[in-house]
């Protein structure tokens, strides 16, 4: 069994492993590659994973994968494997936190990772950003687990959930009670097929399809809805996990939550604006709303991979202080990476 190995020196990097190597994969690597408190040593996709202690060259990995489909191709610490999250979990002794960028297709697939850390022996900090409100109740189920194995899991920490989440939790302390959180997102994004399995997810919140049918889908099934809508996903009142994130942070029932909207897999350009509003009573009995906007030029990608570092280190320094156990970005504040 590894034993814990989370760095106490402050002026040491973290050593961060990143699990999918797909759109958000790629742009978690490239958005770690200028920082000086965070190094990616680890990386995996379905048919590989490479580590290197040193740091992995994000423009080499990016290469690889986009030449062979794999990053075991990687000249320097590439490994071919078909268990590779498996193998990589057990080589990569020096990890002190992942970020799970994994389509949780099935809806089970985020909570059976985990599950497989917890088997490993391992110990550290993951972070994922996942959607949906049955899975992170699913990880919930391994509350007791994580803390028991010394993993210190922070779930719900990309866009929505996580910075919008956290912004309604912080706008919530204006009043005396939430009377509604509506979340509203546009994704702009200028070819889906970077993003095939964020774009499947989204696919599997639409009335006519379940994250079975979305998982099963093949690209030209994918293409041809795709051409029906012009290029957009329309998405109402989704399963999203805000609602129970929100709740057990004490700010509001779920059914106050709302999330919705619009994916354009045709263009970079948002289509329209993501926000929150938090609508509540104050103490003075006035009825009010807050608005937080994100700006239209930051990227989905943007949005989901900062907060899911900035969580990430908020839960190394947990880590560090011998606090275990399952947190959401609801409930932790995350820390700037620098």
């Amino acid at each position: 069994m590894n034993t814990p190995h989370i760095k106490t020196a402050t002026n040491q990097p973290i050593h961060i492993g990143v699990l999918g190597f797909g759109g958000l994969g790629q742009a978690a690597a490239r958005v770690l590659a200028p920082k000086q408190e965070m190094l990616c040593v680890a990386a995996a996709d379905q048919k590989g994973y490479a580590y290197n202690r040193q740091g992995l060259n994000a423009d080499q990995c990016m290469a690889t994968y986009k030449t062979h489909g794999s990053l075991g191709y990687l000249e320097s610490g590439g490994v071919l494997s078909h268990s590779s999250i498996e193998e990589l979990i057990g080589v990569a002794d020096t990890v002190d936190g992942y970020f799970l960028a994994l389509p949780n297709l099935p809806n089970t697939f985020m909570a059976n990772v985990a599950k497989q850390f917890i088997a490993k022996g391992w110990r550290g900090v993951l972070v994922d950003a996942i959607k949906r409100t049955s899975a992170v109740e699913q990880l919930f189920g391994l509350k007791d687990e994580l803390q028991a194995a010394g993993i210190t899991y922070m779930t719900g920490c990309g866009a929505t959930p996580g910075l919008l989440t956290a912004a309604a939790a912080l706008a919530a302390q204006s009043y005396a009670e939430i009377h509604t959180v509506k979340i509203t997102f546009g994704v702009g994004i200028a070819n889906w097929e970077a993003y095939r399995a964020t774009i499947r997810e989204d696919i599997g919140h639409l009335p006519e399809y379940n994250v079975e049918q979305a998982k099963a889908m093949t690209d030209a099934e994918v293409e041809a809805l795709l051409e029906k809508t012009n290029g957009l996903l329309k998405l109402e009142n989704m399963e999203h996990a805000d609602d129970i994130m929100l709740e057990l942070a004490g700010i509001c029932d779920r059914d106050r939550v709302t999330v919705g909207g619009i994916v354009d897999t045709r263009n970079a350009k948002k289509p329209l604006s993501t926000n929150v509003q938090v609508t509540g009573r104050t103490f003075e009995g006035k009825i009010s709303t807050h608005t937080f906007t994100l700006g239209d030029e930051t990227s989905m990608a943007a949005n989901v991979c900062g907060p899911a570092f900035g969580y990430l280190k908020a839960g190394v320094e947990l880590h560090r202080k011998g606090i275990y156990g399952l947190f959401t970005a609801a409930e932790i504040m995350p820390k700037f990476v620098r």
